[in-house]
């Protein structure tokens, strides 16, 4: 199946080359005056503020450390046609996937059915682009009685009637991981729908949590919706309308001279999973990357066909991580909007690993973590001057669930550890970061792990050794020991363990992820994605991975070489035997 995002060519009853407001591709209004290229970017300064401002409502009134700490949540601004025009930094992963979710749960909904005040729910993942928990809330929005724009806020729950507690990692099919809601109204008129909460309170194992984040981000869209409308008051709808479509013109003019510049061709990689969370077989990933006649096309074709385990890829889902690449390589300095995607074709056939269809399961979704290096490494055959090796190959995350002490109160919280980031053909690779995947994303801090579950950290620190070397090094990773002081469960998400990320242009490899339990114990193993019942005293031990080497390791400086020794990223046998420098 292929995916051309140009859906400012769809149907909408309009003629060619004419706005539904009247305006023109010119920039013209219905007037005749001619929009100024300074009105346009202080509109869409506006915008831009109003979106920054849901992120700020949503920071300060969620009750879940995912999304005021992590930030594990993207929110959008759309016109009349379902056109992004703005957006709030969030994960990049959840930012792209906004524009496919809203488009499917208008199409589920109606225009026709959608009033103001209305907020609706959509967490059905082949059309919410996502798993079940990344609830997708979207309204309408409207000055007087015309529709005027649509609003999107997504965020992580941390429970909503799966099987298990916390996070899903070896479900069957979609019916074990929450309750489903395909495109409901919790709010009809500005009027809560009384019957709706109380269902998702009610299929909750966390209900406070849940309905205290659902209130927040209904609060980020009423925020913006003020917002909007105050827009539109203070510039007039033709104004605001023309500087969209000059906005969204721009944006793409900007990706298609930007893929112009680049080397043309098509390029094919491969990289393994560990497993499907059900059985221990490696999972074939493959993806063909083109650049051709000023289009980007992402061709999965030769992965594996769904798997019987939760690492399925929603569509919607693929189509938001290629985004992430080709807004990376050709405007990473500038906002997003619709037109920022146009030139972007992705292609998974149906019942594939990248096209999960009903009732495949799709709850870890750490697939599309490591499927985003994986397209980086077919571009990098062809521009290995322009990208960076491999930053980790994947996201180590873990999550403890238990009941806590103090509170008697059921606690899930989780964390996304930093890995090294690849080296460049110009500088190192930055140490112990969030994955290139994580956009601003941050990990979850020390104090709140250990003040809401039961983990007492020993020991964090840079793992020495773990980056790849090379001319220029990759960053390391980092090192965690945990001991637990209540019982629980703890949970570790990590895709790729037993490859190692990939290097350039002669650099070596680095250390990949590693997950120890039970160290130093006779019941001492390693595992990747698996849910461990652990008991006060028992201990974990998580290695992240660094990143991987660009050029040959004996071309490095050696003063560069001498100063990772001095500062522990380099141990001094490394610095002997890799690269060949006895004085340090």
């Amino acid at each position: 199946m292929t995916e051309r995002l140009d859906g400012g060519r769809q149907d909408d009853g309009h003629s060619a080359g004419e706005h539904p407001d009247g305006t023109r591709p010119d920039g013209a209004q219905p007037d005749g005056a001619r929009l100024d290229g300074a009105t346009a970017e202080v509109v869409r300064s506006y915008l831009l503020a109003a979106a920054e401002e849901m992120r700020a409502t949503l920071i300060r009134t969620s009750f879940n450390p995912v999304i005021y700490e992590v930030h594990d949540f993207g929110m959008s601004m759309y016109d009349a046609d379902l056109r992004l025009i703005a957006e709030a930094t969030g994960l990049t992963f959840f930012l792209g996937a906004n524009d496919f979710s809203l488009r499917k749960g208008v199409e589920y909904v109606g225009r026709e059915n959608l009033f103001p005040g209305d907020v609706v729910l959509l967490n059905y993942p082949y059309w919410n682009a996502a798993h079940s928990y990344d609830a997708t809330l979207f309204c309408p929005v409207f000055a007087g009685v015309d529709l005027v724009g649509f609003l999107c806020v997504r965020a992580h729950w941390m429970d909503l009637g799966a099987k298990d507690p916390g996070y899903v990692l070896d479900s069957t099919d979609m019916h074990q991981e929450g309750i489903i809601f395909p495109g409901t109204k919790v709010f009809s008129g500005g009027v809560p729908n009384r019957e709706i909460i109380e269902l998702i309170r009610f299929n909750s194992r966390m209900p406070d949590l849940v309905i205290g984040d659902l209130n927040a981000q209904v609060a980020a869209l009423r925020t913006g919706e003020r917002r909007f409308l105050e827009i539109l008051e203070k510039f007039g709808r033709p104004t605001v309308d023309a500087a969209v479509r000059r906005m969204v013109e721009d944006g793409e003019a900007r990706t298609r001279a930007a893929l112009a510049e680049l080397p043309q061709g098509s390029w094919t990689a491969v990289d393994w999973l560990d497993d499907d969370g059900i059985t221990d077989e490696p999972v074939r990933m493959q993806v063909t990357v083109t650049i051709a006649d000023g289009t980007f096309t992402v061709d999965f074709a030769g992965s594996s066909p769904a798997t019987p385990g939760p690492i399925n890829m929603p569509f919607g889902a693929t189509i938001a991580i290629c985004k992430v690449v080709l807004k990376a390589l050709t405007s990473p300095d500038e906002p997003s909007n619709f037109g920022t995607t146009v030139p972007l074709e992705v292609r998974a056939e149906p019942g594939t690993l990248f096209h999960a269809v009903y009732p495949q399961p799709t709850f870890t979704l750490w697939t599309g973590i490591v499927a985003v290096e994986l397209i980086l490494k077919a571009l990098a055959q062809g521009m290995p001057d322009r990208l960076p090796a491999s930053s980790g190959g994947d996201v180590p995350g873990f999550m403890m669930v238990g009941i806590h002490p103090e509170t008697g109160q059921m606690f899930a919280v989780s964390n996304n550890d930093p890995v090294g980031w690849g080296a460049t053909p110009s500088h190192d690779g930055m140490n112990a970061a969030t994955h290139v995947s994580g956009s601003t994303g941050r990990i979850t801090p020390i104090e709140v792990l250990e003040a809401r579950t039961g983990m007492f950290f020993e020991r964090v620190e840079m793992r020495e050794d773990s980056g790849g070397a090379g001319r220029f090094r990759g960053g390391v990773g980092l090192r965690r020991d945990i001991r637990f002081v209540v019982p629980g469960e703890f949970l570790s998400v990590i895709k790729k363990t037993r490859s190692r990320p990939w290097a350039l242009e002669g650099g070596l490899e680095p250390e990949p992820n590693q997950v120890v339990v039970f160290p130093g114990t006779e019941r001492e193993h390693r595992v990747s994605t698996r849910r461990t019942r652990v008991e006060i005293g028992d201990r974990v031990t998580l290695l992240t991975a660094g990143g991987g080497g660009h050029g040959d390791p004996r071309e490095r400086d050696p003063e560069l070489v001498r100063r990772d020794v001095a500062e522990g990223y380099v141990s001094p046998d490394a610095a002997r035997r890799t690269y060949g420098i006895d004085d340090v």
